[in-house]
């Protein structure tokens, strides 16, 4: 199906549904040479992972990634690198009842539209953010290949969830392993927990905003006009379930500035630095639609999950007017998984024009990237994840 694939050459196309016996993808582009092993997918995979605590969804899949193809004796080979993850936990039964209803806020009535009246309806079908599972599959080899060759470190974080918003001076980087909901303020987190316990009684779900911080990027990357490097973030992301909006650096603030206060100011390099210090970051180290050197940073907006226990109006397949209740497993609020979904999908971005950007430069010559990555050690803790503290 047309739109199932991303990236011109660090390209990654997914396949499956959320009830079927597996889903997977094919990664093509990554270069020979890269130390890669399932127990490096694996780490983000778990993070994603659900039934992890009760704030998501209580369906128990494993995760476990299986690499196909593309990889010998620990390297990969320059070949497509095929990945499966199969689907262990299905409960087909909790949609027959909706199988002939349109859920409102859902996919439902668009794919059976556009599918002359066939659609998958156990789980949502290939709408399910089951498939995103793949793409935290396909964004660690991404972000293995970004760390080792070109230093870019990639973290994401929950920053609000319905009214509860975090304080920015408490942010902590090393709490957000250390809570369920990927949180950086340590005092937000009972407060999160406290609005997801009151909605899951009542059946109903909540909406949330995540932050990825892309660091280490140079300057350089992104191509002019109409593959900017923003434009491709903000293309990836609003490809994410549920994502509804999308900022880069100050984002939709940037209409209440003036031009003073949203300009960047620039100052001499310091010495030993490759380029000029900029004095603020509101255009989110993008500028031109090209990254000047400065940590690239993404926020998003999820809508409250569509599938809850509130009755809905709706209708059904042949027209009549009807209501719905979904039941099955599903979670409050999809921001909470969505956080290492958001940092796979920069991480393919940045990955692609990072490949865009060395080819240009005639930097890329066989054998550049063994060279880049000698010494590297071939584990599932990479390097990024022991300076982030994101086990």
């Amino acid at each position: 199906m047309p739109g199932s694939a991303m990236g011109r050459v660090f390209r990654v196309a997914t396949f499956g549904e959320s009830h079927g016996p597996a889903i997977g993808g094919v990664v093509e582009g990554c270069p020979a040479g890269l130390p890669l092993t399932e127990a490096d997918l694996q780490v983000d995979l778990d993070r994603r992972r659900p039934g992890q605590s009760r704030h998501t969804t209580q369906r128990r899949e494993e995760d476990r990634v299986r690499i196909l193809s593309g990889v010998f004796e620990g390297l990969t080979t320059g070949t497509p690198i095929g990945l499966l993850i199969e689907n262990t936990d299905q409960r087909s039964r909790d949609y027959a009842d909706i199988k002939d209803l349109f859920r409102p806020g859902h996919g439902d009535y668009t794919y059976w539209a556009k599918y002359g009246g066939i659609r998958d309806y156990r789980g949502g079908g290939r709408a399910s953010a089951r498939e995103t599972a793949v793409r935290v599959a396909a964004g660690a080899v991404a972000r293995k290949l970004l760390h080792l060759a070109a230093g870019v470190t990639i973290r994401g974080a929950l920053i609000g969830m319905g009214s509860v918003t975090i304080r920015r001076e408490n942010w902590d980087w090393a709490e957000v392993g250390r809570n369920p909901f990927f949180c950086p303020d340590p005092g937000s987190v009972a407060a999160m927990e406290s609005l997801l316990d009151d909605l899951r009684s009542r059946g109903d779900s909540v909406g949330a905003l995540l932050e990825v911080v892309a660091e280490g990027v140079p300057a350089g990357w992104g191509e002019p006009v109409f593959d900017r490097l923003d434009a491709d973030l903000a293309k990836a992301m609003m490809g994410i379930n549920a994502v509804k909006g999308v900022e880069i650096g100050a984002g939709m603030a940037a209409a209440t500035l003036t031009g003073s206060a949203m300009v960047d100011e620039m100052a001499p390099a310091v010495p030993g630095e490759p380029g000029p210090r900029f004095l603020g970051n509101q255009a989110g180290g993008i500028l031109g639609g090209i990254s000047s050197g400065q940590p690239v940073v993404i926020r998003l907006a999820l809508k409250p999950t569509s599938s809850i226990g509130v009755p809905r109006h709706t209708v059904d397949r042949f027209g009549a007017a009807r209501e719905i209740v979904t039941h099955g497993r599903h979670d409050p609020c999809v921001g909470i998984r969505g956080v290492p979904v958001a940092e796979a999908m920069t991480a393919l971005v940045l990955a692609d024009h990072f490949l865009l950007q060395r080819a240009r430069e005639g930097m890329f010559a066989a054998g550049s990237l063994s060279h880049a990555v000698a010494g590297s050690a071939n584990s599932a803790t990479s390097p990024e994840r022991a300076v982030t503290g994101q086990e």
